[in-house]
């Protein structure tokens, strides 16, 4: 399609579109939706770990003030299995027998009038329990443990040659706290019934997989599911799973006949929707005197619940990392008695990053070479498994560019070197790269005769600006004012679109909107192919621009029309076309995801045991950025988290399997005390492997910082931190 003249949209740090809604408090999230007559609901869970129910008396709630009804086990009505989805099995349905495999496992639920009444009801249901020893610990040797999960390890080369060739070898062991997503908004989810078809309001990532479990779960065609959520409070992965509240909130309503909405409370969001798993990984790195690497050997080991799947490979990326002849990973997973992890920001990436990038430090230091020119002698000029170049990668210039801005070569190389008064100053930093990838995705784009445009598709806006950029490029490639493109996504009766997760959403949805802008020009111009008295009859695509609502001829810009006058001549309402994007492998290329450079600055205080970050800089390489603005806000939002995870979070099961900090007052999270002066410059081209040469931007601003800040706290201190959170005892 040919490019618009005049002032460019995509990239300009354009304001959200969805901001004045937000502030006005008028944008519907799912706890916002009311419906006359509708009833509340209330969960009831599980105080043990493991075991069976072995009495449940539920009279004293059911004569309760306002109740409806009460579901247990021994009263709810038999549903299907939910299908197997990408990420994996959905969570075990809980009230389908008595038995118990986590604390806070739902085993009832209640409905009445009011939320008070739902609330006091709950806690009159009396349960007995038959309790058996429960399996907790990641290294107890009676867990057990899923080999090869997904079938996704790999071998390159042989790293036991290689390994024993090497000059200098690392081998060490890492380890980090299962951590909770905590979005700020509770998740929500609202269901009434119309007849047999089903409407749920719901904190979801991935309306379109929401309509087939529940499709799936109640035996009804996907088309008598409509799934909403136009607007969503956070989630961070955590709604990429259809949870089994939600189904419990839809099965409720059919059973009292009115809509029901439950909203899970902050405790419970600890054991309902999923948390990033607890690790320990195995990195060996042999390399030869240089620092060129030789051999790299990745184990990885993370939790999973006793009965469920989710899809979460440590190692998956270690293989493209960087130029070694000799590769190996490992994947395994141990089942254990507690709530089914699921995908938190950078889900796999985050942990596996933390490991090899401190590895990489380590053997920086073994060797003598400067932490950034080490990463560049292994840069991976070409894709290592296949040798095929990249669709992009400018990751050397993350290097630079982010030294140069950070002032890395102030630094002094020897540790405990540097101080500010009674504090050590420690300079880090870690390489970082997040895997691209593409899915199917339609769009439907209307321009009707007031010159607007109407874009709709079935896609999520988590908080990252999906509404924006969407309006952005589609201003952009139908030559109009951002002000006169609407863009309606978070319905799942819109065409169909993939998951607001893993840094891929823009790259489908955006190429199936230039997909549909290009049929659209090709529309208008078949529109006018008998017309005599348009200057536009018999022209082709590439002999036509758009701008400002007007399509004219390159040649002579002067000659032209509007949109607005085309459908008035021909009596037309509107036009409408539909884009898409059946993702192809870009030929004779490797796709490249996005990469990043994590520079810290670090304070620690040795006698208080204090770790400060002074501040972070971080170089991206995102392909084309269509918004800078959002741009840099996913990147420094993700750096936060990336604090959280190094320093702060850590969601701690006690002997028991319950959660013992499952609130915001004992569970840590970055507060504005603690971040501090974030920069992000972005570098890089269009990538090569999509027309509009995006890449996902989501992810990789959380990868490498963990990393990066263990490395300066190394730097600061000499001590060595292999474990995550960088807690006060490991530094006095």
């Amino acid at each position: 399609m040919t490019a618009v003249t005049g002032s460019q949209l995509v990239g300009d740090p354009v304001d959200r579109v969805d901001g004045p809604l937000k502030v006005r408090g008028a944008a519907p999230y799912p706890s916002d939706v009311r419906y006359p007559g509708m009833a509340y609901a209330a969960l009831v869970q599980s105080t043990i770990a493991a075991g069976t129910i072995s009495s449940i008396d539920t009279a004293e709630a059911e004569a309760a003030p306002g109740v409806l009804a009460v579901l247990t086990h021994e009263n709810i009505p038999d549903l299907a299995e939910a299908p197997l989805t990408a990420l994996g099995s959905p969570p075990r349905f809980p009230l389908q027998d008595d038995r118990i495999v986590h604390h806070g496992q739902h085993v009832a639920l209640v409905v009445a009038g009011t939320s008070g009444q739902a609330a006091a009801a709950a806690r009159l249901i009396r349960i007995g329990y038959q309790e058996t020893p429960a399996i907790l610990d990641i290294a107890d040797p009676d867990a057990p443990v899923v080999t090869n999960p997904w079938g996704l390890e790999s071998e390159r080369g042989d790293v036991a040659a290689g390994l024993a060739s090497a000059d200098v070898v690392c081998d060490e062991t890492f380890t980090i706290a299962a951590e909770t997503n905590n979005p700020l908004g509770l998740f929500a989810t609202v269901a009434r019934w119309d007849g047999d078809r089903l409407v749920v309001h719901d904190s979801t990532q991935w309306p379109m997989m929401e309509r087939r479990t529940l499709a799936d779960v109640f035996g009804i065609p996907e088309d008598d599911v409509r799934v909403l959520v136009p607007y969503l409070g956070g989630a961070f992965g955590a709604g990429l799973r259809t949870w089994p509240h939600t189904i419990l909130t839809a099965l409720a309503a059919r059973i009292v006949n009115r809509p029901v909405k439950l909203v899970l409370t902050r405790p419970q969001m600890f054991t309902s929707v999923g948390h990033r798993p607890e690790t320990v990984q195995r990195v060996r790195l042999g390399a030869t005197r240089e620092g060129r690497l030789v051999a790299l050997d990745h184990e990885g080991t993370s939790t999973i619940g006793t009965e469920e799947a989710n899809l979460e490979p440590i190692t998956m990326g270690t293989p493209s990392l960087y130029a070694c002849p000799n590769v190996a990973t490992h994947d395994r997973q141990v089942r254990l008695n507690i709530p089914n992890p699921g995908p938190m920001r950078a889900p796999g990436t985050a942990q596996g990053n933390f490991a090899i990038e401190s590895a990489l430090d380590e053997l920086s230091y073994a060797v003598g070479v400067d932490p950034i020119e080490l990463r560049l002698r292994n840069h991976a000029e070409v894709q290592p498994g296949s040798g095929l170049p990249w669709s992009s990668n400018a990751l050397r210039e993350c290097y630079l560019v982010g030294a140069d801005r950070f002032g890395w070569a102030e630094r002094s190389a020897e540790p405990r070197s540097m101080r500010d008064g009674t504090e050590l100053v420690g300079y880090g930093m870690a390489g970082a790269a997040y895997h691209w990838y593409q899915t199917p995705c339609r769009v439907r784009i209307s321009i009707g005769r007031d010159g607007t445009a109407h874009v709709r598709s079935a896609a999520t806006d988590l908080g990252t600006g999906t509404y924006t950029v969407t309006t952005q490029l589609a201003a952009e490639l139908l030559g109009l004012d951002v002000g006169r493109v609407r863009v309606e996504i978070g319905d799942s009766d819109l065409p169909p679109a993939p998951q607001s997760g893993g840094s891929g959403l823009m790259i489908s949805l955006g190429n199936a909107v230039h997909d549909a802008a290009a049929t659209m020009l090709q529309a208008f111009i078949d529109a006018v192919a008998g017309d005599e008295a348009s200057p536009l009859r018999g022209r082709r695509p590439n002999e036509v621009a758009v701008h400002e609502g007007r399509i004219h001829l390159v040649a002579d810009p002067s000659a032209g029309e509007t949109y607005a006058e085309i459908l008035a001549r021909h009596g037309l309402d509107e036009i409408t076309v539909d884009g898409e994007v059946q993702p192809q492998p870009p030929a004779g290329m490797a796709p490249a995801g996005a990469f990043a450079a994590h520079f810290v600055e670090v304070r620690v205080d040795e006698d208080l045991g204090l770790l400060r970050i002074a501040r972070v800089v971080s170089a991206v390489d995102g392909g084309r950025i269509l918004n800078e603005k959002t741009a840099r806000s996913q990147i420094t939002g993700a750096t936060v988290m990336g604090i959280g995870m190094a320093m702060l979070e850590e969601t701690v099961f006690d002997p028991s399997g319950r959660i013992a900090n499952a609130t915001f007052g004992d569970y840590l999270i970055p507060v504005n005390a603690d971040v501090p002066t974030l920069d992000a410059v972005f570098v890089g081209e269009p990538d090569k492997s999509t027309p509009i040469g995006i890449k996902g931007l989501g992810e990789v601003g959380i990868v490498g910082v963990p990393a990066a800040i263990a490395n300066a706290v190394h730097h600061a201190t000499g001590r060595r931190i292999r474990s995550l959170p960088i807690t006060m005892d490991r530094l006095l």
